[in-house]
């Protein structure tokens, strides 16, 4: 399974609403999808950032239940999506490629 972090911001060339009842109900809806997100356990973390318009998500799973949730969301967010590589699995591929390339320069 895969961890995957989202930074998104809101897109503003999106249809937001200017009245404060719509906007209500629009970011009720939003709610509602990221609470059955991380019900599901495809979204383990979720949070603003300090400028009020944009944040990020952790999820877990695979790339297309990942691209299936982003897109949930890509009328009002614009996001880029990283898959993350956890750091021991790092620390161990960039140990034995630095080995490999030290055991190739003595040849």
């Amino acid at each position: 399974m895969g961890k995957y972090l989202t930074l998104w911001t809101m897109n503003p060339m999106a249809p937001w609403p200017t009245d404060p009842a719509e906007a209500l109900k629009l970011n009720e809806a939003f709610w509602a999808g990221m609470d059955g997100l991380m019900k599901k356990g495809q979204i383990i973390d979720f949070g603003w950032f300090l400028d009020a318009k944009s944040g990020y998500a952790i999820g877990e799973g695979d790339a297309v239940t990942t691209f299936t949730n982003v897109n949930m969301f890509s009328t009002y967010f614009d996001t880029t999506v990283e898959e993350i590589i956890p750091y021991e699995v790092g620390k161990q591929v960039n140990r034995a490629r630095l080995k490999a390339l030290m055991a190739a320069t003595k040849k």
